[in-house]
């Protein structure tokens, strides 16, 4: 049983890259890689963090002895609810579990975040795209839309990765056979985890209009062009985008064996009242 006001791994694993996850604030210089979704602060104080209102936090260190304990202290004396990572980083990969790697990963601005800018109207890969960083990367992410001409003119500018551009300049976009998702995650170092690999199927088969790849291309791609008629604000698309990501990623984590028809879900004869 884990230690009072302590998460276990196992537990963590459970709760990354979902909508209302916890703040995961990695306390360790300069890391490499880290579990999904975590992020750094340039002072190591929780004091100075800019926590959103209602957030919740695991604080991790590298093997849970660490700074975790009194930044998670600090921060349930301001109200906030804060929990160490049993055993810290060191755990959490000899659990086997994923990280992601910060290789690839843009030089953030000044305000902490990384910025990204691509084309808009956006349909399938400028979607999944943003949702694979926010959920796993920097999860504060910016993210611009403009014209296609104006893509590298803008990168320039505003100090923005440019993605899912076909311009042989641009490492973020399709390579042969992938899609730019799929370049998304083999560079962050996530291609070992498998709900993604199912996920990046489906939207390799969606973007590229190969509907043969995964049986659910078709509906991403219905839902996608459904969106982009709904919504002429690109930002407001990717909010609702962001759900739909979301419950495929879920789905491909947890529900793939669940089925569903009209008795599906009926009890048993049996237990019937009578």
């Amino acid at each position: 049983m884990p230690a009072h006001n302590t998460i276990t791994p196992e537990k963590l694993a459970r709760l990354i890259a979902l909508p209302g996850s916890p703040r995961i604030v990695d306390l360790r210089d300069s890391p490499t890689e880290a579990i999904p979704g975590s992020q750094s602060f340039a002072s190591k104080d929780p004091i100075d963090w800019d926590l959103p209102r209602g957030a919740s936090v695991v604080a991790v260190d590298l093997d849970g002895q660490g700074r975790a304990a009194s930044a998670a202290a600090i921060l349930r004396s301001e109200g906030i609810p804060a929990e160490v990572l049993e055993g810290g980083f060191a755990a959490w990969t000899a659990a086997g579990l994923p990280t992601v790697s910060f290789a690839h990963l843009p030089k953030r601005h000044k305000d902490g975040r990384t910025w990204w800018v691509t084309r808009s109207r956006p349909k399938v890969d400028r979607i999944a795209c943003p949702w694979l960083i926010r959920r796993f990367v920097d999860r504060d992410a910016r993210f611009l839309f403009v014209a296609p001409a104006e893509v590298l003119t803008v990168a320039v500018q505003q100090q923005a990765e440019p993605f899912d551009l076909d311009d042989e300049r641009v490492f973020w976009s399709h390579h042969a056979e992938l899609c730019t998702f799929d370049v998304m995650v083999g560079a962050f170092g996530l291609g070992a985890h498998v709900p993604l690999v199912r996920l990046a199927a489906i939207v390799r088969g969606a973007d590229t209009d190969r509907l043969d790849v995964a049986p659910e291309a078709a509906g991403l791609l219905a839902i996608s062009l459904g969106l982009s008629r709904i919504h002429s604000d690109d930002h407001a698309q990717l909010e609702a985008g962001m759900a739909v990501y979301d419950a495929l990623y879920r789905w491909c984590r947890d529900a793939q064996g669940e089925k569903h028809d009209w008795t599906s879900h009926r009890p048993a004869r049996g237990n019937m009242p009578a």
